[in-house]
């Protein structure tokens, strides 16, 4: 075979691993918004970003491999690598390690819950106790200013006499 169709056969395969790494990447998106709910606004900005990092990596690609020249079977191959992933073994890896993420945070907030419970239980014995002293403290408050100007004002009557 001469040069050329291996050099092409190369840059075909690597375009076909692009569209592979490409999707496992959007997975890991994927995973992260059934963990952690998103709003649309939010799913948005992701995908923006994602897709301009993906571009500057296909540019990136194409300029060191055929000098920055678009080349359709290129595209053809990184397509073919995202359909050829996403139809094999992405769904079970989204399903397989957002649920593991989920039992193993489920397992951590467990383990914290029980070490921490302790110190909830005297939170909110000091909470209460906050409470229940800034409603005193309120009230000692009101009175203290109430002969303040009750002082105040006999004051400015003395003075005034004067």
């Amino acid at each position: 075979m001469s040069q050329n169709i291996v050099n092409e056969v190369t840059f075909l395969l690597h375009s076909f691993l692009m569209g592979i790494i490409i999707t496992f990447i959007y997975d890991g998106f994927l995973i992260l918004r059934r963990l952690i709910r998103h709003s649309l606004f939010l799913i948005s900005i992701e995908d923006l970003i994602f897709w301009i990092a993906c571009a500057i990596g296909v540019f990136y690609m194409l300029y060191e491999e055929n000098n920055g020249i678009l080349r359709w079977f290129a595209v053809f191959g990184a397509s073919l690598g995202m359909i050829v992933y996403k139809l094999s073994i992405s769904v079970t890896i989204v399903n397989v390690v957002s649920k593991l993420i989920g039992r193993v945070v489920s397992v951590l907030r467990r383990i914290f819950s029980f070490l921490f419970r302790p110190f909830k239980a005297g939170g909110r014995k000091v909470l209460l106790a906050y409470r229940h002293s800034s409603k005193k403290s309120r009230k000692v408050c009101r009175c203290l200013k109430n002969k303040l100007t009750g002082r105040i004002k006999l004051l400015k009557i003395v003075l005034c006499k004067r």
